[in-house]
C-alpha cells in the first residue's frame, strides 16, 4: 500500500467520499479520486483504473434507485445498449492498460479540461438536444454511444453528462429515465473497464478497496440529503474542482 502516512490516508478517504457523493447527484466523483491517487504516489494509468474501481459501487447503488424509470431509446434494445457499452468500455480500458504512465501523464490535463468544459457545458447541450426533436438513426445511435463506452472505459472523469450527451442523440426526453440509463450503462462499461484492468495489472488494490468503502458511503449519504440541496450548488462545485485540478495537472 502506498499510503505512508495519516494525512495521505485522510487525504484517500475524504476525496474518495466526495467523489461517491458528488457521482450520486451530478457526476463529476473523478475530479477529485484521480488527483487523489496520483498525490499519494499512484502512477497516473494505476490512479485512473483504482480511482474508477473505487467509484463502482456507487454506479450500481444509483441504477437501482432508478429501476421504474428504466428503458431504452425508441429504436434500440436494452440488450443493445448493454452490449455496446460493454464493448466500448473494454476497448477504452485495453487502451489505456497499454498506455505508457508519460503518455497519458501528458494527455490528463487535456482529458481533464474536455471533462470540465463537457460538464459545464451539459445543460445548454441537453436544453439544444431536447429542441431537436429528430431521431438519430439506429448506426449513428449505436455509433454514438459506442464511441462514449471507449471514452469511459479510458477515463471516467464527465462520463454522466456525455452520457446525457448522448441519449438526447438516441431520442430519450424524460429526465428519470435519461439518469436511470446513463447510471445501468455507467455501471456496465466502468465494470467491463475493471475487469480489464484487473487482468491488466492496473489496480493499486489496497488503495481502491479503502476508497470504495468510502465512496460508496458518500454516495448512500448524498442520495439520502440530494433533494435539499440546489442544483446549481452541486454544479459549480463540480466545474469549480473540474478547472482547479485542470489547472494543477497543466502545470506539473
Amino acid at each position: 500500500m502506498l499510503v505512508d502516512s495519516g494525512a495521505t490516508f485522510a487525504l484517500l478517504i475524504c476525496a474518495a467520499f466526495m467523489g461517491g457523493a458528488l457521482n450520486a447527484v451530478a457526476g463529476g466523483g473523478s475530479f477529485f479520486t484521480f488527483p487523489a491517487l496520483v498525490y499519494a504516489g499512484v502512477p497516473p494509468v494505476a490512479a485512473n483504473a483504482s480511482g474508477t474501481l473505487a467509484l463502482l459501487p456507487g454506479y450500481f447503488a444509483s441504477t437501482w434507485g432508478f429501476r421504474e424509470d428504466l428503458r431504452a431509446p425508441n429504436g434500440l434494445s436494452m440488450s443493445a445498449l448493454i452490449a455496446t457499452s460493454l464493448c466500448g468500455g473494454a476497448i477504452g480500458a485495453a487502451f489505456l492498460i497499454v498506455t505508457p504512465d508519460t503518455v497519458f501523464d501528458a494527455i490528463v490535463p487535456w482529458l481533464l479540461l474536455l471533462a470540465t468544459l463537457l460538464f459545464a457545458a451539459g445543460p445548454s447541450l441537453l436544453n439544444a438536444l431536447k429542441r431537436n426533436g429528430a431521431e438519430a438513426a439506429p448506426l449513428v445511435q449505436t455509433t454514438s454511444l459506442l464511441l462514449v463506452s471507449v471514452y469511459g472505459g479510458y477515463f471516467n472523469g464527465g462520463l454522466g453528462i456525455v452520457l446525457l450527451a448522448a441519449f438526447g442523440l438516441l431520442g430519450h426526453r424524460n429526465l428519470n429515465a435519461m439518469n436511470g440509463l446513463k447510471n445501468l450503462l455507467s455501471a456496465v462499461l466502468t465494470a467491463i473497464a475493471v475487469a480489464v484492468y484487473t487482468i491488466g495489472d492496473a489496480i493499486v488494490w489496497a488503495e481502491a478497496l479503502l476508497m470504495m468503502i468510502a465512496a460508496t458511503t458518500g454516495g448512500y449519504a448524498a442520495a439520502r440529503i440530494a433533494r435539499t440541496l440546489p442544483p446549481s450548488v452541486v454544479r459549480w462545485m463540480v466545474i469549480l474542482t473540474g478547472g482547479v485540478m485542470t489547472a494543477l495537472f497543466f502545470r506539473s
